[in-house]
């Protein structure tokens, strides 16, 4: 009597419209799965065209060549005897659907719609397809005549049903479907379904692993039954990094966990369960019971097919395992060091150019440079061959074989440090040693005669001569000047990441990296076009505390000694003349707050949506024991008129890796003007209200002691 199934699920490695390698790593996935003895096989949501195609959905195109990859999957003996489960964009009666195509033995035994489509935040897909809203109802889908020659059907169920093998019931949710109120796998456990299936396209945020899980225990500890959840890894072409995290779960524990950063293309994970534990654990909820007998059921679309065998005694099952999570460092460590490598092997570029100042945030680019360098070594080392073939390419030597993260450091990545006459000694130091430590290719240049000449020509135009604020120029003098350095730097960061590995002899070009955190990129605290333009920022979505303990964790975990000397010293820009050698100048003076401050106006804004006046009134209860009233609402004053003078800034910010849910980022992810009244009249008076009211009641207060 066989009742032990195998089953698999995957994290894939999938670029939008690759359409050639990601049939291969699905292939790759399937031939893994039917090897570790699995009769299912999950994969990510859309992964045949890859998720982030975005506005290519409303491409014929990207229809046909899904088409066409699903084709060659039905066709491919890899698929035979095993259901396989895959995603694309389908269009049925004119109208464009996100699904899951589920096929054995080159026969389509389902295609299921996705019903609740994500839209937040970075998500759009209401934009590109339709939900599915028929709930429990299919139609006919007509196959197109390229799949009709192949799996000799003319028409197949297209809509909300669920899978009767010969041994249990299958039914699919997919992504968003698991986050919302009342998920399908609810209804669909009260109706018999024992595995339920997750396809997802999510995406890395800090702090937020557990949210998945959570979801996933949750489910099964509430409905018993076997969850199987997929997910796209990796970088598919955007600022987003998929975080893999797929997982097997069972009556509320997790039996398999899938890496959440890795190098690794194609992973999969298999769990071999008994359904009986599923049924038994299910007999004993009397208040589940009495809800399935009132739902109303699935259809069933039957498959001739068993997950299990016959003869099943003497097969090993799973053992439940504690799911590891990272801590916030760790997955600053590892996230944007993976999604860097995505982009450089696929840009198809030499390497990186990074302007290191000595200070937190450049330091922070180059450690993440550097734990990427540590990654694809230990890549190497346990055998992953396409991380080989990729870092042959990458330095163009068809028998290397990187063993040292120095050494490779070396070779990919470029740090320069820009000196002028206002950097001090002290950051030119910190620079330098940073660079031994890591063992990048370091230049140190200094801008002054660039500088010197950019700032002549507008004099010789003028007859003026602008002078800093210390030199008795006026503030619009000192901005300009100190202007003109940082955008000169990225014109020299640009001219070096194209030529100077020309000048030694090697091919290619190289990325330019920005290290603009999201703290100043919500306040605007940067030059337009300085050295916060650049090819990608893989910091830009990543707060100042943050970056300050990932720094911190890498003097540690990285044995960085020079990394002590950066975090002990104040930010500064250094873009004023020092004062007897000294810097005159940081980064929280200039902008009239710290970056801790900074931080809780960020999430203000953009996570708990508020407005000046909200803002004003969340922070008297906050800030109420350090603050008076009217403290608060100079402090909140200043932040909206510093940001919305600022804002557009946020139109030109560099592609930056997200990783904040209070990201400023301006091309998807927060879509404010960029064009404010900073004076914000009506708002700041209905501040100013409240505080003068709040005055005069305490002066009340005060009086009635008296």
């Amino acid at each position: 009597m066989g009742r032990k199934v195998t089953v698999a699920t995957c994290s894939l490695n999938q670029w939008a419209l690759d359409f050639e390698g990601n049939l291969q790593r699905i292939l790759k996935s399937i031939e893994i799965a039917k090897h570790k003895g699995a009769r299912y096989r999950l994969g990510p949501e859309l992964e045949i065209c890859g998720y982030g195609c975005w506005d290519h959905y409303y491409e014929s195109d990207t229809l046909l060549h899904s088409l066409q990859v699903l084709a060659a999957l039905l066709e491919s003996p890899v698929t035979r005897d095993i259901i396989c489960d895959v995603g694309m964009p389908v269009m049925h009666r004119n109208v464009r659907y996100n699904c899951r195509v589920i096929f054995l033995n080159r026969r389509i035994l389902l295609i299921r719609p996705k019903m609740a489509l994500a839209n937040e935040g970075n998500y759009r897909e209401l934009r590109w397809f339709t939900p599915w809203s028929r709930s429990r109802q299919t139609e006919e889908y007509f196959l197109p005549r390229m799949l009709q020659d192949l799996t000799k059907q003319e028409t197949v169920p297209f809509g909300d049903a669920v899978l009767a093998t010969r041994d249990t019931c299958i039914g699919s949710e997919i992504c968003e479907e698991l986050w919302t109120p009342h998920s399908p796998h609810v209804d669909m456990g009260l109706d018999g379904v024992e595995i339920f299936t997750n396809a997802s396209g999510s995406h890395h945020v800090l702090r937020k692993a557990h949210a998945r899980v959570d979801l996933v225990t949750m489910a099964t500890t509430k409905n018993g039954g076997i969850y199987l959840l997929a997910n796209q890894k990796g970088c598919d072409g955007d600022r987003l990094y998929y975080d893999g995290c797929a997982m097997i779960a069972m009556n509320g524990h997790i039996f398999a966990q899938g890496s959440q950063f890795s190098l690794d293309d194609v992973e999969v994970l298999t769990a071999t369960l008994d359904l009986e534990d599923v049924r038994s654990y299910r007999a004993e909820i009397s208040s589940r019971n009495l809800a399935a007998s009132r739902v109303s059921p699935y259809p069933r679309v039957k498959v001739d097919f068993a997950l299990s065998c016959r003869e099943d005694l003497l097969e090993p099952l799973s053992e439940p395992v504690e799911w590891k999570y990272h801590s916030p460092a760790e997955e600053i460590s590892l996230g944007p060091a993976c999604w860097l490598w995505d982009f450089l092997r696929r840009s198809q570029q030499a390497g990186f150019f990074l302007p290191l100042s000595g200070g937190v945030d450049s330091a922070a680019t180059a450690c993440l440079v550097y734990s990427l360098c540590r990654q694809v070594c230990e890549a190497v080392k346990n055998g992953n061959q396409e991380v080989l073939a990729d870092v042959r390419t990458i330095v163009n030597q068809i028998s290397y074989t990187p063993q040292d993260p120095r050494e490779l450091c070396g070779r990919i990545l470029t740090t320069c440090y820009m000196a002028s006459e206002n950097s001090s000694r002290e950051t030119c130091n910190r620079a330098t040693e940073l660079a031994q430590q890591i063992g990048s290719h370091h230049i140190g240049l200094n801008i002054d005669p660039a500088v010197k000449a950019v700032v002549g020509i507008f004099s010789l135009v003028t007859g003026t001569s602008p002078l800093f604020a210390v030199q008795g120029g006026s503030s619009r003098e000192n901005l300009a000047l100190q202007n003109v350095q940082a955008r000169i730097r990225m014109v020299v960061a640009y001219l070096f990441a194209q030529l100077s590995l020309w000048s030694r002899g090697a091919r290619g070009g190289l990325l330019v990296l920005g290290s603009a955190n999201v703290d100043e990129s919500l306040l605007g605290y940067l030059t337009k076009y300085d050295c916060s333009s650049a090819d990608i920022n893989p910091i830009g979505g990543i707060s100042k505390s943050d970056l300050r303990a990932f720094v911190q964790f890498c003097i540690e975990r990285f044995q960085l000694p020079a990394l002590q000397s950066i975090l002990a010293a104040p930010a500064t820009a250094e873009l004023e003349p020092l004062t007897n050698g000294q810097v005159s100048q940081t980064d929280e003076e200039d902008m009239g707050m710290t970056y801790a401050e900074l931080s809780v106006y960020g999430r203000l804004r953009k996570v708990a949506k508020t407005g000046p006046y909200s803002m004003f009134c969340r922070l008297l209860t906050m800030w109420g024991h350090i603050c008076t009233p009217r403290q608060v609402a100079e402090k909140v004053k200043r932040f909206f008129s510093k940001y919305s003078a600022n804002r557009h800034k946020m139109t030109t910010l560099t592609p930056a890796y997200h990783a904040e849910s209070y990201s400023p980022d301006d091309n998807r992810f927060d879509l404010r003007p960029f064009l404010y009244h900073t004076g914000w009249p009506w708002q700041f008076r209905c501040i100013e209200n409240q505080v003068l009211q709040l005055e005069r009641r305490e002066a009340q207060d005060l009086d009635g002691v008296d």
